[in-house]
């Protein structure tokens, strides 16, 4: 962590580590005391993603920020990363950290895994919170022939589950292309800084598996939409958090876990696009600490 941008007395609280699964080597960045609470990035990201709000939360929390398969210095094998794989990795994760119970917080893609983790292994989750994402195989997809500013939104599922062509495209142009993304998603397009953009198309382009496993996730949808068509058969019972940024998905995060979930607590965080822990930190962490140390989460909080 010596190389990247920190908050002031980041390494004084966390320590990098690796931990071994079976054949497959994952990154997590811990720290902190108190309940542990796991954090999944989202696409295209890293565990850096949650940098601003790690300090703030490990003073009640034990936080495991995750490089999920794929992604950062964790593994990339050639499969399993649809959401029932990623789960399990995390799964066994924690266990190995010594948290067979925790919190969960998942963000775009991460959102996709917290689901899987809270209604495949609702024996380990306590609560769920997820931002600013839908879910495939929930969420109802849209058609074909959709608006230009749908389409403008959602057209990098496409473009992310070809087989070959993207790679060919994107190698190269790293910068270009992820790049955009944050530029096109953020509540500004400088709201995301440099520095921090650099680190996540780093991670990417500076190995050969990198493309491959960045578009994985997306070349797994087909298995992610048939597993989630059988988990929305069981509502999920345990208190959900959906944020929500303003400027990008609102409270679409919300209307998508109400469909399979009882508990949801539903926040639109104003003047905020899709990165909520890195546009608004500050306010991110009192609505997290909110729903984490609530004993009710059923009333809808401001954003």
């Amino acid at each position: 962590m010596s190389s990247l941008r920190l908050p002031a007395g980041f390494a004084d609280v966390f320590s990098s580590r690796f931990v071994e699964l079976n054949g497959l080597r994952l990154h997590a960045v811990t720290g902190g005391d108190g309940p542990p609470l796991l954090l999944i990035s989202g696409w295209p990201q890293t565990w850096y993603a949650w940098r601003e709000v790690m300090p703030a939360l490990a003073r009640h929390h034990t936080v495991v920020a995750v490089d999920s398969r794929g992604c950062g210095l964790s593994d990339k094998p050639g499969d399993g990363y649809d959401a029932g794989t990623l789960a399990a990795d995390l799964v066994a994760l924690m266990a190995e950290l010594g948290h067979d119970r925790f919190d969960v917080v998942g963000h775009d893609i991460g959102m996709w895994t917290g689901y899987a983790l809270a209604a495949d292994h609702p024996e380990r989750v306590g609560r769920l919170a997820v931002v600013d994402a839908i879910i495939p195989g929930l969420t109802p997809t849209p058609s074909f022939f959709t608006s230009a500013a749908v389409s403008q939104r959602l057209w990098h599922f496409g473009f992310n589950r070809l087989s070959d062509l993207n790679e060919e495209l994107v190698r190269g142009r790293e910068r270009l292309y992820f790049g955009y993304q944050f530029a096109r998603k953020a509540a500004t397009p400088d709201a995301i800084p440099e520095y921090a953009v650099d680190v996540y198309v780093d991670a990417i382009a500076s190995d050969p598996r990198g493309l491959q496993a960045s578009f994985g996730y997306y070349r797994a949808l087909d298995e992610t939409i048939a597993q989630n068509e059988q988990r929305k058969e069981t509502r999920l019972t345990l208190p959900v958090l959906a944020v929500g940024g303003a400027l990008y998905s609102g409270a679409q995060a919300a209307g998508t876990m109400r469909l399979v979930a009882d508990d949801v607590t539903e926040v639109v965080v104003d003047d905020c696009g899709h990165y909520v822990a890195e546009e608004q930190p500050v306010r991110f962490v009192e609505i997290l600490e909110g729903f984490l140390g609530s004993e009710s989460t059923a009333e809808v909080l401001p954003g």
